[in-house]
């Protein structure tokens, strides 16, 4: 079996998925899988993919399924990967052609700690400047919540999991009419019980697409509000300080009124907190629908 597998949740990307899968080729570890999710693409990604596959320089699964979004996509990997170690590269992104080799070393380092549940390393653009900040030299162990709440760092960053860790939790809701939950609620859970090893080495180079969800936010949340809401209730109830919960019952309240969720105080596990951001989430909600009013 391959120690690790490299996940690619892919919708219509035949145009630039072939640079992730040269800088696969080109890894100077081949100790891995992958896995790409088609979530339902109506362009060539089948038979670009099927080529890929004929020329067998790497190992290549490849499953196809109906259009569920990003997190639909994570679901369905988490559920067919079987390498003892997993990594998500999107469909616009590419890693650099040592990075393999280095996850592999780091998880030989940290295989047999228990605490931890995978690696966190770095993403970078095509320039090599690092996303962000890198991890502060110190540090030995984190949680994503302490990265950025507690070490001030900034930025995407790359994780990389064990699979057995992945898949003792539950898998992201399905909306109908939906297709997208923020990926950082499956994080939150598990940082409540393990450790993340962080490493100030680059796995992941990114470019931010014009069709892709990090330069769209806003659209998104308009479009995808019970996703939005669903981590903004785990976000309430796991923060560790005022100003994380209350920034989400803020975030939490302008969902409610897109949803029209009347409910949504007595669904809230901070009801003070959400009493309070309710002026705010107003507010909040009126700034969407104003940058949000064309092109939804």
């Amino acid at each position: 079996m391959k120690t690790i597998t490299i996940f690619t949740p892919t919708f219509n990307r035949a145009y630039c998925l072939h640079q992730c899968y040269n800088s696969l080729v080109s890894q100077t570890n081949k100790d891995f899988i992958w896995l790409i999710i088609d979530d339902g693409s109506t362009d060539n990604s089948k038979e670009l993919i099927a080529s890929w596959i004929k020329e067998n320089k790497i190992e290549i699964r490849y499953q196809y399924q109906s259009n569920q979004g990003m997190h639909g996509g994570h679901n369905t990997a988490y559920s067919l990967i079987e390498t003892p170690l997993n990594i998500c590269i999107d469909s616009d992104d590419f890693m650099p052609n040592n990075a393999v080799e280095l996850i592999l070393e780091k998880w030989e380092s940290i295989k047999d700690k228990p605490q931890f549940a995978g690696i966190v390393g770095l993403d970078a653009d095509k320039t090599g400047n690092i996303i962000g900040t890198r991890f502060p030299e110190h540090l030995e162990e984190t949680t994503i919540y302490d990265i950025y709440n507690k070490h001030k760092v900034r930025g995407d960053k790359k994780l990389v999991y064990r699979t057995e860790i992945i898949k003792q939790y539950p898998k992201y809701p399905i909306y109908e009419g939906e297709r997208f939950v923020p990926l950082g609620y499956l994080y939150q859970l598990i940082d409540q019980d393990y450790k993340l090893y962080p490493v100030n080495e680059v796995y992941c180079i990114v470019e931010y697409m014009p069709d892709g969800s990090s330069l769209n936010m806003l659209k998104q949340y308009r479009r995808h509000p019970k996703g939005f809401a669903f981590t903004r209730i785990t976000g309430m109830k796991y923060a560790k300080s005022f100003g994380v919960k209350f920034k989400n019952a803020v975030h939490y309240v302008s969902c409610a009124l897109f949803t029209k969720n009347a409910k949504f105080l007595t669904e809230s596990p901070k009801k003070i907190t959400t009493i309070v951001a309710i002026p705010f989430g107003v507010l909040l909600n009126l700034y969407i629908r104003l940058k949000t009013k064309s092109g939804i």
